[in-house]
Order: structure tokens, then C-alpha cells, then sequence
């Protein structure tokens, strides 16, 4: 029988950012586990991964955006924000990148749950909509 050990390779990347939600112990904790129940709402099918040694990833068709926390804020940021609307003026960082757009959240912020769904959602249909389908055998015409 294998020993149960506590490292990291041994645990999956939602627990890990469960962990990690855990670790902080603080408001930036409490506002990364938020923001990733309004994710997981917004598309039940979101998949969570833990990259870069240590980032919470939340993907579907592709990376929908990154949560790391810093001592003063939860940093949100979409891989392809500068392609998407953003009605509800969300995102406040990274603003003259030619892809990502950020959400940086400090403390005592709220963010609208409801437009930031949206913009999960619009991320998700984004990365499904730039998903290459395998190429047909075309006859020449």
C-alpha cells in the first residue's frame, strides 16, 4: 500500500486551489473562493487546473482566466480579454495588452456577479468559437 503523503503532485488542481483559498486565510482568500463559485456557475463545465507553478487555472476550450492572489489584491485575467465586451467596465488592469485584460480586486471590493458571469460566458463561447474543428478532405474545385 502506497503512504499517503501531503505533497502537491499527489493532490488534483481543485484541491490544490481549494488549499490555496484555505491558505490565505484572508479576505483574498474569501474573495478567490467567490470568484470561483460565480466561475463554476457561470459554466458548470469549467475545467480547473494548477499551472505555472501554482496558478489557479479555470479553462473550457482553452484558458477563460488566471486567479493570483498578491498582498493587496486577487488579480482575474482573461487570455483573451481584449477580444471581449465588457459592458459592465470589470476589467481595470492590463488594459493595453493585445490579449489579456485583467479584474484586479482589493480589499472591501465587490465585483457584480452577475456581469462577471457574463463574462465568463463570453470567454467560454470566445474559446468554442476559435476551436479549429479537424479539417474536412476537400475536393478540388
Amino acid at each position: 500500500m502506497m503512504k499517503n503523503s501531503d505533497t502537491s503532485a499527489d493532490l488534483s488542481a481543485s484541491e490544490l486551489i481549494t488549499r490555496r483559498i484555505a491558505e490565505l486565510g484572508d479576505w483574498r482568500g474569501e474573495t478567490l473562493g467567490k470568484m470561483r463559485k460565480l466561475i463554476k456557475a457561470a459554466d458548470p463545465e469549467v475545467v480547473e487546473e494548477w499551472k505555472w507553478m501554482g496558478t489557479p487555472v479555470w479553462s473550457h476550450d482553452g484558458i477563460i482566466c488566471t486567479g493570483e492572489s498578491y498582498k493587496d489584491k486577487v488579480k482575474l485575467t482573461f487570455a483573451k480579454g481584449a477580444s471581449l465586451k465588457d459592458p459592465a467596465g470589470l476589467f481595470n488592469s492590463s488594459l493595453d495588452g493585445n490579449a489579456r485584460r485583467a479584474i484586479d480586486i482589493h480589499e472591501a471590493e465587490e465585483v457584480d456577479g452577475a456581469a462577471f458571469k457574463a463574462l465568463i460566458r463570453a470567454a467560454v463561447a470566445l474559446n468554442k468559437s476559435s476551436v479549429k474543428p479537424k479539417p474536412a478532405k476537400k475536393s478540388a474545385s
